[in-house]
């Protein structure tokens, strides 16, 4: 696999970035985004894969720990709290630690605000419910 999306044509980075999606994400997430895709959605899968994870999530100047870092921080940022729970699971499969995640929210409340840290805790509490 190429660290990549250069060179690589669109099947090339759809298989790329299928591989690392269903590492972050995982398979059942992945296969139920795959089977939901209709014809309105189709072309958004395909352009998520081949653009966000064959490309960006797949390039060598991060690792997936600090990709996640950024994500989080991000998500929390502009509010995208669906998209937060689905990552907050995904940051654990990249090597995140309940306190790294912790500690995400915390610097992410001092620069996007209480209220987006309030919600990001508690959906961190919803996802982990299990591991508190």
């Amino acid at each position: 696999m190429r660290p990549s999306g250069e060179g690589l044509s669109d099947q090339e980075r759809y298989d790329q970035g299928m591989v690392v999606r269903r590492e972050v994400l995982s398979d059942a997430h992945v296969d139920r985004s795959t089977a939901a895709a209709n014809e309105l959605t189709a072309e958004w899968q395909d352009f998520i894969t081949r653009v966000a994870w064959g490309d960006v999530w797949s390039r060598p100047g991060l690792d997936r720990r600090s990709r996640s870092i950024a994500v989080l921080t991000s998500l929390i940022a502009h509010g995208h709290h669906e998209e937060l729970a689905m990552h907050l699971a995904a940051a654990r499969r990249n090597g995140l630690s309940l306190d790294e995640i912790k500690e995400v929210i915390l610097q992410s409340a001092v620069y996007s605000g209480v209220p987006a840290a309030n919600t990001a805790y508690r959906i961190a509490s919803e996802v982990f419910a299990g591991e508190l």
